[in-house]
C-alpha cells in the first residue's frame, strides 16, 4: 500500500489548515481533524488514512455543502462545481458531490434551462437566452432541447410587447430616443431587421 508524505502544513482562516501531500494534492481540514490524524510536516501516512481524508471526511463534507448551496438557489452543474472549488474542495471531492446531487435530481441542467427560458423569454430573444445559458456552463445540446420545449418563437410579438411596456410612442420620440430604444432591444439579442420592422409598423399605425 502506497504511503504519502505530508510536505506542507499551513494555518488558514476560520480555524482551518491547508495540508499538502507529495502527490500534489492539497486539502483544507479543521485543526481538530489535523490533530486527530497526526498530520505534521514530514509525517508519512498510509494510503488508507489518505483515502479516509479524501472520501470520508472531505467527500462527505462536499456533498453536504452542495446540498446547502442548492437549497439556497438553483444552480447549473458548472456553477455548482465552481462554487465548491472556491470553497477549497479538491476535484475528486467536487466530482463526488456533483455525482451525488445529480443522482437524486437535485441538479438538472435541462430543468434549469427550461425554467430560465420560461421566465426570461418575454424580454429576451432566442439568441440572447442561448448566450446567457452558455455563459452559465450549460451544454449547447441541452440548451437547444430546452429552447425546443418551451421557447415561444414569435420574436416580433415580444419586441412589440417590450415597446408597449416602455410606453414607446413613435410620434413623441425624437431620433435620439428611438436610437436608445433600438439599442435596448439589440442588447436583448433581437435581430435588427425585426426591431426595425416592428418600429416601422407602429410608426405607420399612428399615421
Amino acid at each position: 500500500m502506497q504511503e504519502l508524505l505530508v510536505v506542507e502544513v499551513i494555518p488558514r482562516e476560520k480555524g482551518r489548515t491547508s495540508i499538502r501531500f507529495d502527490n500534489g494534492m492539497e486539502v483544507l481540514l479543521y485543526k481538530g481533524e489535523v490533530r486527530k490524524l497526526s498530520l505534521r510536516e514530514g509525517n508519512v501516512i498510509s494510503r488508507e488514512k489518505y483515502d479516509e481524508i479524501i472520501y470520508e471526511i472531505l467527500g462527505t463534507r462536499a456533498k453536504k455543502r452542495a446540498m446547502f448551496l442548492l437549497e439556497r438557489m438553483d444552480r447549473t452543474e458548472h456553477q455548482l462545481r465552481e462554487k465548491l472549488m472556491q470553497n477549497g474542495y479538491p476535484d475528486v471531492c467536487v466530482d463526488l458531490a456533483v455525482e451525488y446531487v445529480r443522482k437524486y435530481h437535485y441538479i438538472d441542467d435541462l430543468r434549469y434551462a427550461t425554467t430560465y427560458i420560461s421566465y426570461q423569454q418575454k424580454k429576451k430573444s432566442r439568441q440572447k437566452l442561448k448566450m446567457d445559458l452558455i455563459a452559465k456552463g450549460i451544454e449547447k445540446s441541452v440548451i437547444e432541447q430546452a429552447l425546443d420545449e418551451v421557447f415561444d418563437s414569435d420574436e416580433q410579438l415580444k419586441i412589440r410587447q417590450l415597446l408597449e411596456k416602455k410606453h414607446y410612442e413613435p410620434k413623441e420620440c425624437d431620433r435620439k430616443e428611438q436610437q436608445k430604444i433600438y439599442q435596448y432591444l439589440m442588447r436583448r439579442g433581437f435581430k435588427s431587421s425585426d426591431i426595425l420592422h416592428v418600429m416601422k409598423i407602429l410608426d405607420e399605425y399612428e399615421e
